[in-house]
Parts: C-alpha cells; sequence; structure tokens
C-alpha cells in the first residue's frame, strides 16, 4: 500500500494531488472542503477559520490527530498556506508528527519582520526598510499584518500607529516576481522564476491573483545576472535560517535592481504551475526537507499559468455545475461563497507566455459567465 502524508493548508486540493502524482495517500484539513479535495484525499476533516488567517489551533492539532488515526503511519505532515504567522502552532504539530518543510524556529525567524529586514542587511539582500512606527509620509509606505500572506492584508499605510501585528513596509517600484526553489537548509535549487500579478478589490488593493512560468524555450524574464544575485542571495538566507522544502522568495524587480519583500517558507500557490515536471515534486519537497537535495528534471517546455478567480457576487447555494478541465478548488454543490471570496483556480497551458495568458483570461470570462447564468454545462461555454 502506498504511503499516507498527513496536510494541513488553508487550501489543501494542489498539496493533495501532487501527493497523488507522487504515488502517496494524502490525508487532508483545510478550510474549504472542495469538490476536487475531497476526491484526491484518503480522508478528510474540516478546518475551522478564515481565509487568510491561521486555523484555530486546537482544533487543527485536532483534526490531524484524528486523520493520523485513519493513516496508521503516515510519514509525515505537510503544511502549505496559512501557518507563517503561527509558528507556535507548528511548533506543537511538529511534536505530534513529522513535520516535512520548514521548521517552526526558520519560519519564525522568516516572519519577524524586523529580524527579517535586519537578516538580509546582514547577508547584503536588497530588501525595502520597515518599521513599527508611523511614517512621516505615509504615501511611501504600505501596511503589512506579520505573518500574512495571499495580499490580503497589505494596505496603503496611514499616519495611525500600526495595529497589533502589523508593520509598515517601505514602497520600493518594480514587478513582482517570484523565485521559486527547493532548499535542503544549505543550498537551493532554481525551480522556476514566475510572475505575478493582483486582483484589487476596494478593500484589498493588493490581492494575489495569479503567476505564470514560461516555457524552456521562451526568452527568461530577467538575465542570467539578476537570477545568479537573486538565487545567491535567497541561498545566503536559506543557509542563515535552515529552510527547508518547497519555498519561494517574493520579489519586487525594476530594470537590474532587485529587492525581496519576503520568503514563503512551504509549498505555495505556483504548484500546479510548477509540478508538471517528469518527477512529482512532492518526493522532491520530503528529500530536500530531509537535507537530501534531489534533481527535480528538467523544466517543463511549454509555459502555465494559474489565476484566482474572485467570486463577482455571492453564491449561496453554488449550483451543481459541471466544471471544466481547467478549473480546480471546486466548490461543493450547495456550498457558500461570498462575494469577493475565492471562487475556484483557473489553469492554463500553451506555447508561451502570450498564449497563456489569453487563454487564462477567456477561461475566466466564460467561467464566470456560466456561473451568473447558473447554467449546468460550463465546460460547453469554455469548448
Amino acid at each position: 500500500m502506498a504511503d499516507a502524508v498527513l496536510i494541513a493548508a488553508q487550501a489543501g486540493r494542489a498539496l493533495a494531488e501532487a501527493a497523488r502524482r507522487a504515488g502517496l495517500r494524502p490525508y487532508v484539513a483545510d478550510l474549504f472542503g472542495d469538490a476536487d479535495t475531497l476526491a484526491a484525499a484518503e480522508a478528510y476533516r474540516p478546518l475551522p477559520g478564515r481565509f487568510g488567517t491561521a486555523p484555530a489551533a486546537d482544533a487543527t492539532v485536532a483534526a490531524l490527530d484524528h486523520l493520523a488515526g485513519a493513516a496508521g503511519r503516515p510519514i509525515g505532515l505537510i503544511l502549505g498556506s496559512g501557518f507563517e504567522d503561527a509558528p507556535g502552532l507548528i511548533g506543537r504539530l511538529a511534536a505530534r508528527h513529522r513535520l516535512i518543510g520548514a521548521s517552526a524556529e526558520t519560519v519564525a525567524t522568516l516572519k519577524a519582520p524586523l529580524a527579517f529586514a535586519a537578516l538580509c542587511t546582514r547577508l547584503g539582500v536588497p530588501h525595502p526598510a520597515v518599521a513599527t512606527d508611523p511614517p512621516p509620509d505615509p504615501r511611501a509606505w504600505l501596511l503589512k499584518r506579520a505573518g500574512g500572506s495571499g495580499g490580503n492584508h497589505i494596505r496603503a499605510a496611514t499616519r495611525s500607529p500600526a495595529p497589533q501585528g502589523h508593520y509598515f513596509q517601505q514602497r520600493v517600484p518594480g514587478r513582482p516576481h517570484a523565485l521559486n526553489f527547493l532548499a535542503d537548509g544549505r543550498t537551493i535549487r532554481i525551480l522556476a522564476v514566475t510572475e505575478q500579478w493582483c486582483a484589487p478589490s476596494p478593500i484589498r488593493p493588493f490581492r494575489y491573483a495569479g503567476a505564470l512560468a514560461r516555457g524552456a524555450g521562451e526568452a527568461p524574464a530577467f538575465p542570467v545576472a539578476l537570477v545568479d544575485a537573486i538565487a545567491a542571495g535567497t541561498e545566503r538566507i536559506v543557509a542563515a535560517t535552515g529552510l527547508r522544502g518547497l519555498a519561494s522568495a517574493d520579489l519586487l524587480v525594476e530594470g537590474s535592481a532587485w529587492w525581496l519583500t519576503e520568503i514563503n517558507p512551504r509549498p505555495g500557490a505556483t504548484l500546479d504551475i510548477l509540478d508538471r515536471r517528469g518527477i512529482p515534486l512532492l518526493p522532491a519537497h520530503i528529500a530536500a526537507s530531509l537535507g537530501t537535495m534531489p534533481d527535480p528534471g528538467p523544466h517543463p517546455a511549454d509555459a502555465a499559468a494559474a489565476q484566482i478567480c474572485y467570486a463577482d457576487r455571492e453564491l449561496a447555494p453554488v449550483p451543481d455545475l459541471e466544471w471544466p478541465d481547467c478549473v480546480r478548488d471546486r466548490p461543493c454543490p450547495g456550498s457558500v461563497v461570498r462575494r469577493d471570496a475565492p471562487l475556484c483556480t483557473v489553469l492554463a497551458e500553451g506555447a508561451d507566455r502570450a498564449e497563456v495568458l489569453a487563454l487564462l483570461e477567456t477561461h475566466t470570462a466564460r467561467l464566470r459567465a456560466v456561473c451568473a447564468a447558473k447554467k449546468t454545462h460550463p465546460e460547453e461555454a469554455l469548448s
């Protein structure tokens, strides 16, 4: 029988499907319980909580203890998004289950804004200035929540003091990208440089929308020298913090200048577009977490992108739809999706960046039209 693995995340579907691709049996706890998550999971437990914040600690411990009992002897626990501001909870879980990925101490170091900025300064890694006191010119600063994810927590700064658990970060120019990599606690292996974009809403101007990875045959997003500099800086942080497993470095890049805004110490929203190699990525994540750097194989020849489709109106209940193949994180019929909450994820693959972006927008627009009309066969609209 295939090995069992525990998975906990805000949305566990991508990790569950990655586990299946790797021949593992995923036992999943997450916030949403989407239809394709349930289909991929060997067993499932819901987590209480709100998207963008850490799940309730006691409920998470109980859910994973239950799943571990059902799994028998799972090889370990993989955490996705949602735990960045809860190193204490990560420590509790690591005391009960073998943790595969970043340790609680590593997450605490990487997600403490002032300490992380000081670490970047010491290691010579460009990083925007941070502060806890209100800036003299708030127009040049952002307000962020420590350990926040998905961009929902980012606001324009004001002259008001930062709320508890928040900090100010200086604005810097550039377009958002990420260096996606494997780490073994000492070195890194680059998986891709992805470009990212936002889906602004009136109250969430920096809300994460999606990411794109170019194909192996395309011109790279940056010159090799710039990628090498970013990788070298990231590797210094990995060596200083002992980071292991799949991770990403969020960047702002302007010409030859770059700034590291944060490290995401876990598999992220780009897993769908990264896990397209001949060798599944989850075994590589496990091996790197154990300190052995694997060879993940060659970069895919084609380009790929994933984009969150946020609900432009409330769906209560969600209609019973035959979701097309390009859609993931499919809400169960009868569930409720609030306006501006994540509805699903839309995927696209193509020969190059331009084709993928066009497909992504076409798929998303047609999906919205189908959902608005509450049709029962959206795949016909996407043919």
